[in-house]
């Protein structure tokens, strides 16, 4: 599976004056995109055009540059968390969000197939990486690191707590037993080391 280079990416698609943009058209150019994520086909603007259905200047007055459609189509069926309680027992809300089932740190939305296609694609593209980031995975932290700063503000969590490093700690525990160890999330040995993992980054984190 191949894309575009970022700088080509960045230029092959560009929004200029004219007519507004039509949302309607929106979900047929995300769905021909995934079609081709999902076939392991080169992503190119023809290519998009070709299967959506849509021409070439309605593609480019709907998104400034690929790699941010790209990034659009990786994150169909993923949603923002709701907000999590603060006033009790934060260790266990933070816990049970985070990694407390298999559910709270798989992809929601995704099939494992997906989820292994966008980790290819982000990695080849540091571009497509940064859009990924930016316009999406980083809204998705929102409500845990609210939940982490009204800890620091009870008293619960350390003053000089960096919110932001303890958020990558311990979702990264995660991230490298299914990335780099390649082993299923569900298994006993994943949870106990999730959670051993989780243990020592609360101890660092409690004021």
């Amino acid at each position: 599976m191949t894309i575009a280079p970022a700088a080509s990416a960045g230029a092959a698609v560009r929004r200029g004056p004219g007519r507004p943009r039509d949302t309607d058209m929106d979900p047929q150019i995300v769905a021909a995109v995934l079609e081709l994520i999902d076939a392991e086909e080169e992503v190119t603007v023809s290519r998009v055009v070709e299967r959506s259905g849509v021409s070439r200047a309605a593609l480019y007055r709907r998104w400034p540059s690929l790699t941010t459609l790209i990034a659009a189509a990786l994150d169909v069926g993923r949603t923002v968390p709701p907000e999590l309680p603060v006033g009790g027992d934060l260790r266990e809300t933070l816990f049970t969000s985070l990694i407390g089932s298999p559910t709270s740190i798989s992809p929601s939305g995704y099939s494992e197939a997906r989820f292994r296609q966008r980790i290819r694609l982000v990695m080849a593209d540091r571009a497509l990486q940064r859009a990924y980031w930016e316009s999406h995975v980083s809204r998705r932290r929102g409500p845990v690191e609210r939940a982490l700063r009204s800890g620091i503000e009870r008293g619960i969590l350390r003053e000089d707590l960096d919110v932001e490093a303890a958020f990558d700690a311990i979702a990264g525990a995660a991230y490298y037993q299914s990335i780099v160890r390649g082993e299923p999330l569900e298994s006993a040995d994943t949870r106990r080391r999730l959670a051993a993992a989780f243990d020592i980054t609360w101890r660092g984190m409690a004021a």
